[in-house]
């Protein structure tokens, strides 16, 4: 089995984090109209995500193969290579977000991606809000998530 280190991210990963995001997105969300070119996306990475967010990635074999971004207390991405899901990446993923947010996460997701919704319900997340998309680019219905230490957790 090939080992996965989580570091931070540098300038020369914003191309393969950006790929990893596309795919993602790809295989999660099939149905969600994307506002932003395959171009805008990695530029977006390249300019914004990579140098000013807290950005994390998930490498193995020398490629990365997940990623995450914090803001503070907000989870604002976590997408992994399709081929990489389900090998506890995501988990370790969220256990260092807790670790960095210690007081607590909140996070948003799609309201289709039924998936994403039971991996943060198992993680302890709690949805406290759902909306139309009217406040989002896309303009998909979605829900907001919240995680707060010493909060009952699901067994």
């Amino acid at each position: 089995m090939t080992s996965v280190a989580l570091r931070r991210a540098t300038a020369t990963d914003a191309g393969a984090t950006a790929d990893v995001w596309l795919r993602s997105f790809e295989a999660a969300l099939p149905t969600v109209v994307r506002p932003r070119t395959d171009d805008e996306v990695r530029a977006y990475f390249r300019e914004v995500v990579v140098p000013l967010r807290d950005t994390w990635v998930a490498e193995a074999a020398g490629r990365v193969v997940g990623l995450m971004v914090l803001d503070g207390g907000h989870l604002s991405q976590l997408y992994l290579d399709p081929a990489w899901r389900g090998r506890g990446i995501g988990d370790r993923f969220v256990e260092l977000a807790k670790r960095h947010s210690p007081d607590g996460l909140d996070l948003w997701t799609f309201q289709v991606n039924k998936p994403a919704h039971r991996f943060y319900e198992r993680h302890g997340f709690v949805a406290v809000e759902h909306t139309d998309g009217s406040g989002n680019e896309e303009r998909e219905p979605d829900v907001r998530y919240l995680w707060h230490p010493g909060a009952p957790q699901p067994s």
